[in-house]
């Protein structure tokens, strides 16, 4: 096609029963100053932005109509709030970003004009656009296609959109089939649009910025192999990431997260750490815990355990593998089969194992009767369980194919589910807190494969609302996010860089007590059905330890840390003298190591700070004759000068760390005053 003039943007269209059915219908909008504009049925929203002001016309990238992003040159066909959006709008930035993928694929089928096109669409922090190639991309040709995007955009090419027939559509693409199988997936009603700067057509539904001007601030990032729709089955594609923002200082600071996050990388870490490991023998997916990990994890397990115990809970032990026909029951071989590994068949039965703990905890409440006076029961497990994940999806600790699970169901009547949610939110926030997550919540809802009627979800969805507001809890709605069986509320943690982890989950639900016929006999001696939560707080151990060692960049609080002090005498005159230290320091209960190898003090003391141990006594003859060590903090890096402190007040110092579980740099007792180095 031929490149389009760099006059302002326009729409294109053919006029079809869309358009002449109704040529006569007015639109009223109504904008944010409470003002109203009535304009014709298809009116481009660039001359409603044009009637306002010409600078915010200027400005405008796309608009907001009713809730639903379009941009400046798709007609309008309803009316209701209508919100101009530019650079200062977060909702702009998908927009920009959307557009940013089809300059990206601009400079591609300039360079490479026989690359097949996919889809091309905007994510978190940027984009990516899908090309099938007969050879992967390398990172030269990453480096030119960035050269040629930064082409594109001097040239300032309007985006043109045209509807157009299904026929013409077709001719359009009559050389690239994977556009040719999405246009064959639309509808006969559904508009058909798309898109043109330069000399790049894209069949697209929007919404992008005016011209390729807009888009200053941007960079790709890297390439990957990916089957094309998702599909395993199908062709392999390369697709090319990038990021792009409205200014420098965002994309220079997004780009600073990304180096600190590959700082933190749990994989890296993990494994200069001696924390875990994984082995194609063993298994894709599945985490090997190394003796220093499961020092890790054994301190999360018991912190959890007393807590919840302290709660009100129960601890129960449920198998690892059961009859399949428990998961009929429960909805999970209909809604999640594809993630369920089995059947394994024995002795003419099929079992599974379980995806899910809380099947079992179901069978433990029906063992026998409950009556009202039992409830709530609030049963705890940390529960093994195994789930199918594609290859391809798997990622050190964050997403493994088995994971144990800190799961815990509340059975309890319809009238304590106010009170128990509530009970769940400061337990999440107790919990959180120690380890120094500040957190956002998510009220997820009714999904597309939802058990149960919509009237059962709606009661469900507003029981946890009227919780959260009561409380004063601020939360957003992630629609359609819900589990199968009932809505629940997501806590996302908020890492040191600014990251969000999928955290602690609070789910209500009346589903399953109905599938398994839960009962209890109430006040009345009649028969009820109970309400059931479920609960998870730090969800998966092993993605909560990856996400963790990020979050610490790997130098865990003192009371995790799997080696909390390092004893390193500096001469073998005064080994006997750091041993007695170490051996003290093992009586009060701290995870303690004498290196008193024939290394120079240096190398120990560097090997140390390696391992991210968080303490160091370093032991002279000095300290010898005044009892004392010279003191080195993991966190304060290799210049500081060591802190000289009695035994006592070091021990002191450390056990009331461990024991209020301070965050790195939170101590208890003042450190001694001394700033003295060890001189010998």
């Amino acid at each position: 096609m031929e490149a389009t003039s760099r006059t302002p943007p326009t729409h294109r269209f053919t006029p079809d029963r869309r358009m002449i059915d109704r040529p006569n219908d007015a639109l009223t909008l109504t904008l944010p100053d409470g003002s109203t504009r009535t304009v014709p049925y298809g009116t481009l929203p660039r001359d409603v932005v044009a009637s306002i002001g010409a600078g915010l016309l200027r400005a405008a990238l796309a608009v907001e109509v009713n809730g639903t992003v379009q941009d400046l040159v798709t007609p309008l066909r309803t009316g209701g709030t209508f919100r101009v959006l530019t650079e200062r709008d977060a909702k702009a930035l998908d927009v920009l970003r959307h557009s940013a993928a089809h300059v990206l694929a601009t400079a591609v089928r300039r360079l490479r004009p026989q690359a097949k096109i996919g889809f091309g669409p905007a994510i978190e922090d940027g984009f990516y656009y899908d090309f099938e190639v007969d050879e992967p991309f390398t990172p030269e040709d990453l480096a030119a296609f960035e050269a040629e995007m930064r082409k594109v955009v001097a040239e300032k090419y309007p985006f043109v959109r045209e509807e157009v027939n299904r026929q013409e559509a077709e001719r359009r693409f009559v050389d690239d089939p994977l556009k040719l199988e999405r246009l064959a997936e639309l509808g006969d009603d559904e508009i058909i649009s798309v898109y043109t700067d330069g000399p790049f057509v894209d069949l697209c539904r929007g919404p992008h910025v005016p011209d390729t001007s807009r888009i200053k601030h941007f960079k790709l990032m890297h390439t990957a192999p990916a089957y094309w729709r998702g599909d395993e089955r199908r062709q392999q594609l390369q697709r090319i990431y990038g990021t792009a923002w409205f200014t420098k200082e965002e994309l220079d600071a997004y780009l600073h997260r990304l180096e600190e996050a590959r700082r933190r990388d749990h994989r890296v870490l993990g494994k200069e750490l001696d924390l875990f490991s994984t082995d194609q023998r063993v298994g894709a997916g599945l985490i090997l815990w190394h003796p220093r990990g499961a020092i890790v994890r054994n301190e999360i397990e018991t912190f959890e355990r007393e807590l919840i115990l302290r709660h009100g809970y129960e601890l129960v032990y449920t198998p690892h593998v059961v009859n399949e026909k428990l998961f009929e029951i429960s909805g999970h071989l209909v809604n999640f089969a594809e993630n369920m590994f089995g059947p394994i068949e024995v002795e003419g039965t099929n079992y599974r194992p379980k995806p899910m703990n809380c099947p079992g905890h179901i069978c433990i409440y029906q063992s026998h009767q409950r009556s009202y006076r039992d409830l709530p029961l609030r049963f705890a497990e940390f529960g093994t369980v195994y789930r199918y994940e594609r290859s391809g999806v798997l990622h050190g600790m964050l997403r493994v194919r088995g994971f144990t699970q800190d799961d815990a169901h509340v059975f309890c009547t319809p009238e304590q589910v106010p009170e128990e949610i509530a009970r769940l939110l400061e337990l999440v926030d107790e919990m959180l807190t120690v380890f120094g997550y500040p957190y956002t919540i998510e009220l997820s809802t009714r999904p597309e494969n939802a058990l149960g009627t919509p009237e059962v979800w709606e009661r469900a969805e507003r029981t946890l609302a009227q919780v959260l507001e009561a409380r004063g809890q601020a939360y957003t709605i992630d629609a359609g996010g819900g589990a199968f069986y009932g809505p629940k509320l997501d806590f996302k943690l908020i890492d040191a860089i600014g990251r969000k982890w999928q955290g602690p989950t609070v789910q209500l639900d009346f589903n399953l007590p109905e599938r398994f016929g839960l009962e209890y006999i109430g006040a009345d001696n009649a028969a009820h059905r109970p309400v059931m939560l479920h609960r998870v707080l730090v969800g998966s151990m092993e993605r909560f330890v990856g996400g963790l060692i990020e979050h610490y960049a790997g130098a865990f609080p003192l009371w995790l840390a799997p080696e909390q002090l390092r004893v390193i005498p500096i001469t073998d005159e005064v080994r006997d003298a750091a041993a007695a230290v170490a051996a003290r320091a093992k009586e009060a209960g701290l995870r303690v190591l004498l290196d008193d190898r024939a290394q120079t003090l240096n190398y120990r003391i560097a090997e140390a700070e390696r391992l991210k141990t968080p303490y160091m006594a370093v032991i002279g003859k000095r300290e010898v004759e005044a009892g004392t060590v010279a003191l080195r903090e993991h966190r304060l890096g290799r210049t500081q000068k060591p802190q000289i402190l009695g035994v006592d007040e070091l021990l002191a110092r450390l056990t009331h760390e461990v024991a209020t579980r301070a965050l790195p740099g939170a101590h208890g007792p003042a450190a001694g005053s001394g700033a003295q180095a060890a001189a010998d």
